[in-house]
């Protein structure tokens, strides 16, 4: 995933690095387009935000702008992590009457029913 122009903004000894879907982020300095990046207030807490990225917005995403789930219907989300627990909100938002979690860490389970799971 090369942003707009082909062109990769990562290298190590002259020689380009490939990064994935236009950001990669484990470095310290990077050059982004502006459509990747959200300005987040100074006050915010970096542990909590940091999960508002990504994984909210495919869960909730995926569930409301595709899945589509109607009122009343059952889903179930495969997955209870972030993007999971996003999906599992974007299926109560639709007004699912059944949500139903599956994952193989059982560690989850308690932290999902917060979510309607």
């Amino acid at each position: 995933g090369m942003i707009h122009d082909g062109e990769s903004r990562f290298s190590i000894n002259g020689k380009p690095i490939h990064h994935f879907l236009g950001t990669s982020t484990f470095s310290e300095y990077t050059v982004v387009h502006s459509g990747q990046v959200a300005k987040i207030n100074p006050e915010a807490p970096l542990d909590k935000v940091c999960i508002v990225s990504c994984g909210l917005s495919t869960g909730l995403g995926a569930t409301l702008n595709v899945a589509k789930p109607k009122k009343g219907q059952s889903v179930a989300v495969f997955g209870l992590g972030a993007v999971g627990l996003a999906a599992a909100e974007g299926a109560r938002i639709a007004g699912a009457s059944r949500i139903i979690g599956v994952d193989l860490n059982s560690n989850r389970f308690e932290e999902a029913k917060k979510f309607g799971v």
